[in-house]
């Protein structure tokens, strides 16, 4: 009875420790699969999200031009429009003013048009009579364009008041005009000797 009971123990004791042995080695198991599942999912989600990856991007991008304006330019300083020696008859004196241009930058619409004016003070010595305005003439001559547009020079025979000198019509967007005028300046017999001088100026509407 002993011996059997020795056996029967003996059995029990080997089949427990056998199961002890499966249960740790399955835990074993079970654990490193664990660390490697846990070692692999960024590495999955990583492949995961590349594989889904944009390989084009685009941007939309703006500029902005703003309208422009319509403006004149004119010759600064002092400008010698000749010399005459006087005589019983008088005569005229006569030089280019310089270079006048007119910019129009409004993207004008069809049909616009724009008016280049001039006036003019006397011409004054330092001392006696002056020579009137009336007596100072204009002439554009050639006038240089850009852009699409008629021009006509109004050549006043006086500039008294504020006269139109280059006038511009049918305008068709942006454009431009260049000219450089002559002023003819008469000079009545008997002038008294001496520099005389004036103010020209022109305006743009």
């Amino acid at each position: 009875m002993v011996e059997a009971r020795y056996y029967i123990a003996s059995t029990l004791t080997k089949r427990a420790a056998a199961i002890v042995m499966r249960t740790t080695r399955t835990r074993y198991l079970l654990g490193r699969v664990a660390l490697a599942l846990a070692l692999a999912t960024p590495l999955m989600l990583a492949t995961s999200g590349s594989a889904h990856a944009d390989t084009t991007g685009a941007t939309t991008a703006t500029i902005t031009i703003q309208g422009g304006s319509l403006g004149i330019t004119v010759p600064t300083g002092t400008v010698n429009l000749g010399t005459l020696v006087n005589t019983v008859l008088g005569g005229d004196v006569a030089g280019p003013l310089g270079v006048v241009t007119v910019s129009d930058a409004r993207s004008a619409a069809a049909g616009s048009g724009w008016v280049a004016s001039v006036i003019s003070t006397a011409f004054t010595p330092p001392s006696g009579p002056a020579l009137a305005a009336s007596l100072v003439s204009y002439s554009a001559g050639t006038i240089t364009k850009i852009g699409t547009a008629t021009y006509t020079a109004n050549d006043p025979a006086s500039l008294t008041g504020v006269s139109p000198v280059v006038t511009a019509t049918g305008i068709t967007g942006d454009n431009s005009a260049t000219w450089t005028p002559t002023i003819t300046v008469e000079v009545p017999g008997g002038t008294l000797a001496g520099v005389y001088s004036a103010t020209i100026t022109h305006s743009l509407v």
